[in-house]
Formats: structure tokens, C-alpha cells, sequence
């Protein structure tokens, strides 16, 4: 699967004013992070696993 075919979302924690969003795209084996004003830039590939930790952790240090 391409970049270009990827279905992105939006943080629901970005508040649609600022420049502070973070997008991701699912993809069976994969989530796709990357920073919403650079769509052509560099982005982050991780587990569905290592994402879930990731959420785990942030949701409990706020």
C-alpha cells in the first residue's frame, strides 16, 4: 500500500486552530504517523502493538 492510498485521520485532541496536529493512516499491519503540515515529509511506521502501547502510556500521562 502507498502513502498516496493510505485513508489519514486527524488527532481528535487537535483543536483544528494551530499547527500542533498529528495524522494517522491504519493499515492492517501497520500505523502511519506523520505531522499534518508536512504531508510530503517524513513519517513514523510502527506495530499496531508498539500504537496501542503508545496510546496506553499517553492516555494515562495526561
Amino acid at each position: 500500500m502507498s502513502i498516496t492510498e493510505l485513508a489519514w485521520f486527524k488527532s481528535s485532541y487537535s483543536s483544528g486552530s494551530g499547527d500542533d496536529c498529528v495524522e494517522v493512516a491504519p493499515s492492517p499491519t501497520t500505523i502511519h504517523i506523520r505531522d499534518s503540515k508536512n504531508k510530503q515529509g517524513p513519517h513514523l511506521t510502527v506495530t499496531p502493538d508498539a500504537w496501542m502501547n503508545f496510546i496506553s502510556l499517553a492516555t494515562h500521562a495526561t
